[in-house]
């Protein structure tokens, strides 16, 4: 059997009901990084809306360099954003980018960047959020845990990668059926897993 035939019948396995937006508004800021979200930045405002999800409180996970983070800048008073900022196994960027990512997002004065791994993170806080993005290394386990953490301490999290790594996308799926929650996948730019309440 083909490598490509084995992807489509484990994609087929793994399926899960399409997210189709009503409109497509574009974030009145951005910022100009190469980024394997851009695309996603048009249906924010549309999940925000069709799920009636706060605008108080977005905590992120993998930012990188922060062009989702400033996404959510413009619908949330206050984003927390979670990363090592040295890159992972599944991407490009394997040195310290802290810094640059910090006075590249420095005009943005509701995004908190936190130096941290997930693991630690977790372990202390107990907030609960409107809003959870979660891009980190593409496996399983992380995928799994990070993602739990963020589904039960927010009314809606998204899940990048979901087509692009069938890790992430086998995860998504778990954390939606352990946590009873609904799920819904954007099936482009990589695939956008989205674990709501409704």
């Amino acid at each position: 059997m083909s490598s490509l035939k084995k992807r489509y019948l484990k994609k087929f396995r793994y399926k899960i009901p399409d997210y189709i937006p009503e409109k497509f508004i574009k974030p009145k800021q951005v910022i100009d990084v190469i980024s394997a979200w851009e695309g996603l930045d048009l249906i924010i405002p549309d999940i925000l809306k069709r799920f009636n999800i706060g605008n108080e409180t977005c905590i992120e996970f993998g930012v990188e360099f922060g062009f989702s983070a400033v996404v959510f800048s413009n619908y949330f008073s206050e984003v927390i954003g979670i990363d090592t900022f040295q890159g992972d196994i599944h991407t490009d960027h394997k040195s310290n980018h802290f810094e640059k990512t910090k006075a590249s997002l420095a005009e943005f004065e509701n995004i908190k960047l936190i130096k941290s791994t997930y693991q630690e993170w977790i372990k202390a806080d107990k907030r609960m959020y409107d809003f959870a993005h979660v891009d980190i290394i593409h496996t399983y386990e992380d995928t799994f845990e990070c993602g739990m953490w963020a589904a039960m301490h927010s009314k809606c999290a998204i899940f990048h990668d979901t087509e692009s790594f069938m890790e992430v996308r086998k995860a998504v799926i778990d954390i939606a059926r352990y946590a009873g929650k609904k799920l819904y996948n954007y099936p482009f730019h990589n695939g956008l897993g989205i674990i709501t309440e409704k």
